[in-house]
């Protein structure tokens, strides 16, 4: 996160200040890793969306398929809740007769040279080839294609590391220095903290939502949930992560009463599957940039977007901005999203993925106290009906 806010800092800095022989030697970069984005994202659908299914494939007994289907409800819940808040409040805050026509759009200088880098296959194809192969892995139980398909999850991760991530920062210098010269740079900046301002909020009232459920389902105080929960809010703020974060989650889960055996099976569970936070970074993020650009949008169109960003976010867990990497695709196929769209996606997601990740760990909390209530209820329901067969 640093290292983007620098280079959104400096490219505002510098856009009106450097030569334009200097500035178009990073238009040309950012010409040539918008080309070699748009080959890897169909790779990283595959690479990271074809294990994660298979892995949840794995084992479906009832408590998978409750918490599964709990954690990709709530994903939805959250992502139509975001998308209403900003169709509510980001026209008022986005005034569309000084938006940028967009990122991509605004260039004004010219790249010395352009290569073109076709992907391997179309972003759909690549979703529909993760589905067919993820599911048919977990049928079949193979030992071949799941090595294989864990092998192009690590490569697929190396190349995310060692070569995406570290270039980003560049690339968003880039694109910030670009939208410098043509002008448009305070009015960018000013709607991204409005928009992050809006989603910080969003992610309050959500947790709020969720435990005020799980506390009407318990009849438990949902503020004195949420209390507990907090050891584990703000690991993940410092740890970013919420693979990192599961044991104190574990901890405080706990503590809120749930049992051992659900909550050692729904909290790691969870971190890879819910993800309501980064959901609603992500959809208030791809909004504001609709209505900054004069893209015509409604619910149906978004509710598709939400509904496939929460299968491959499945992917997101172990990998560094793994939400929004995997969400590139879908960006891009549902919403005609360009790389340079997609950067400023980026941009607008890791200035607060601490607390989208912080949001999707608390929220995991409230999850397993909804599990072990309806687990508690089917016990004994079962014991009801065994005691009555008895007599």
């Amino acid at each position: 996160m640093p290292k983007i806010i620098i280079a959104i800092l400096l490219g505002t800095l510098l856009g009106g200040v450097l030569p334009e022989w200097c500035s178009r030697i990073f238009i040309t970069f950012n010409g040539l890793f918008s080309q070699l984005l748009g080959f890897v994202v169909p790779l990283i659908i595959v690479g990271l969306v074809t294990p994660a299914i298979a892995e949840i494939g794995q084992g479906a007994k009832k408590m998978l398929i409750a918490t599964t289907l709990l954690a990709y409800s709530t994903t939805l819940v959250a992502g139509s809740l975001s998308y209403f808040t900003g169709v509510l409040t980001f026209p008022s805050l986005i005034d569309s007769q000084l938006a940028v026509d967009s990122a991509a759009q605004a260039v004004k200088i010219a790249p010395y040279f352009s290569i073109d880098i076709p992907p391997l296959m179309g972003v759909m194809t690549a979703l529909i080839t993760s589905f067919v192969f993820g599911l048919g892995i977990a049928y079949l139980q193979g030992d071949v294609l799941r090595r294989g398909a864990d092998e192009l999850r690590e490569v697929v991760t190396m190349l995310i590391r060692g070569v995406i991530i570290p270039l980003l920062p560049l690339y968003i210098f880039g694109i910030f220095l670009d939208i410098t010269a043509a002008g448009e740079v305070m009015r960018v900046l000013e709607v991204f903290v409005k928009i992050i301002g809006v989603i910080f909020v969003l992610h309050i009232v959500w947790l709020l939502l969720l435990y005020g459920f799980a506390g009407t389902m318990t009849k438990r105080n949902p503020l004195k949930m949420l209390a507990t929960m907090m050891p584990a809010y703000f690991t993940a703020l410092g740890t970013q992560s919420s693979a990192a974060t599961i044991p104190v989650t574990l901890e405080q889960t706990r503590k809120m009463g749930v049992s051992d055996g659900v909550s050692g099976f729904v909290i790691p569970l969870c971190a890879t599957i819910h993800l309501s936070g980064s959901m609603l970074k992500i959809v208030a993020c791809a909004l504001a940039l609709m209505i900054m650009q004069g893209i015509e949008y409604d619910f149906g169109l978004f509710f598709g977007f939400i509904c496939m960003l929460g299968i491959t976010m499945v992917a997101a867990p172990g990998v560094p901005g793994g939400a929004i990497m995997a969400a590139l695709g879908v960006l891009s196929s549902m919403l005609g999203f360009t790389p340079d769209d997609q950067a400023l996606m980026i941009s607008l997601y890791v200035a607060m993925d601490s607390f989208g990740t912080a949001c999707n760990v608390t929220g995991d909390g409230a999850l397993a106290v909804i599990i072990d209530n309806a687990k508690i209820a089917a016990d004994t329901r079962k014991s009801v009906i065994s005691e009555l067969k008895i007599d």
